[in-house]
């Protein structure tokens, strides 16, 4: 995407107002890309906490997130964290989740060294965002182990491969239960 001249910054604001969720979507995507993204904080802000239309809210955590930098992470960290809405709240923690940055070890590396980061920022909300995630984390060493067994079998006693799990289950609990 090309930079946004001032021009295009005006127009793209102006259409951030529109109650056309595409506009507002198409919005944030522009916005969220130029080096100066502060000039714009407070249109970022208000289109990540849209409260008519959570696509808007998406489309711009999203693009924040493609940033792939601290700058990006902390606003929606920020937006996060005022969300007074929970379809809002649940939507950007569903872009933070879904990254997919999170699918490889460089990636997950990243975000996890920018979310350390964000523990030590001045705004007591992106701070404490980011410490929520990071609690959720797992070790390395937990998920990274190919060897590890299935959790699902290892905290019943006694058993030693997966495949004895459902007897044991269901002997204990009567027929399985498929959801």
């Amino acid at each position: 995407m090309q930079p946004l001249d001032d021009k295009d910054v005006s127009t793209t604001i102006m259409n951030a107002a529109s109650p056309a969720w595409s506009l507002g979507a198409a919005a944030g995507r522009r916005l969220a890309a130029p080096t100066k993204i502060d000039e714009v904080a407070d249109v970022l802000l208000r289109l990540l906490l849209d409260p008519r239309d959570t696509g808007v809210t998406q489309a711009t955590a999203e693009a924040l997130l493609a940033r792939k930098d601290t700058v990006g992470l902390r606003h929606v960290l920020m937006a996060r964290s005022f969300a007074a809405s929970v379809d809002t709240a649940d939507q950007i923690s569903a872009a933070l989740d879904a990254d997919p940055d999170w699918l490889t070890t460089e990636g997950a590396d990243r975000l996890i060294k920018q979310l350390w980061e964000l523990t030590a920022d001045n705004d007591p909300g992106v701070r404490d965002e980011a410490a929520r995630i990071l609690a959720r984390i797992r070790p390395r060493e937990e998920w990274a182990d190919d060897s590890a067994p299935e959790a699902d079998w290892r905290v019943l006693p006694g058993l030693t491969s997966a495949q004895e799990a459902p007897d044991v289950i269901e002997a204990v609990e009567g027929p399985p239960v498929h959801v």
